[in-house]
């Protein structure tokens, strides 16, 4: 049974929020909405252009949306995403990394660009903003929080998987050490780990024998709902996380 979904408490009253790959219909869009509805101001960012603008126009009915076009594999954008983000908002408080590319190949068969790709969206990517957000954390006078989106998959092993898997072990390894260098400026970086959100691109890429399966491995026998992942992200970007800092949190009944 899926739980109730749960009204907002003004968690994030008053932060400027950034989201990347948000423009889906995923565990981005959800913790946009989430972080929405719990006060924020949000800039959503997205490679595609088109699902971007339409997922802006969606969440503004719900408070301050503010849209900028992002690759994360491209630096220059990146930084732009920042300064947009402080031009818009004078400030951010919080990054949420959610951009990650999966996708199944065997070892055998894997090419070394298909390996790159996702090695550079899923991990790199992380990086990157994560760097920006600490600078620009640290220009504002330090304070702020960051979230990434590893996955259980970082801890355990699924075959066809090895390059999502090696780029999510090695968020949750960016998230533990870089928690150290930010310390310093009073800056929090945590992870969740889901392991299954169901949403319909999901379905779509996906066999029902592999959902059956990843379904079976969870104590509640069911995907989570993306906004379930999203509620936890927020936990961790706000003030009630605010001694808890370089951990991966399962959001699901997989861990080590």
């Amino acid at each position: 049974m899926i739980p109730q979904y749960p009204p907002g408490h003004d968690l994030l009253a008053g932060k400027v929020v950034v989201v990347t790959a948000a423009a889906g219909t995923g565990i981005g869009s959800a913790v946009a909405r989430r972080c929405l509805e719990e006060g924020a101001s949000v800039v959503i960012s997205d490679w595609h252009e088109r699902r971007l603008a339409e997922k802006a126009a969606e969440l503004s009915e719900l408070g301050k949306v503010h849209a900028i076009t992002c690759d994360v594999t491209d630096e220059s954008q990146v930084q732009a995403v920042v300064a947009g983000a402080v031009g818009q908002f004078g400030r951010i408080d919080v990054m949420i990394n959610n951009a990650g590319l999966g996708g199944t190949r065997s070892v055998l068969e894997m090419t070394d660009d298909e390996w790159s790709r996702v090695l550079d969206i899923t991990l790199t990517g992380t990086f990157r903003c994560t760097r920006a957000a600490l600078r620009r954390f640290v220009e504002q006078g330090g304070g702020g929080a960051i979230v990434n989106n590893a996955s259980v998959i970082g801890w355990r092993a699924q075959k066809g998987q090895a390059h999502y898997a090696a780029a999510k072990a090695g968020v949750m390894a960016l998230t533990r050490c870089s928690a150290l260098d930010a310390a310093d400026h009073g800056v929090r970086i945590n992870a969740v780990a889901p392991s299954l959100a169901m949403h319909p691109f999901l379905a779509k890429v996906t066999s029902d024998e592999l959902l059956r399966e990843l379904e079976g491995r969870e104590a509640f026998g069911r995907a989570a709902e993306p906004w379930e992942v999203a509620n936890v992200m927020v936990f961790l970007a706000s003030d009630y996380a605010s001694y808890l800092t370089g951990e991966v949190v399962s959001v699901s009944s997989q861990h080590p």
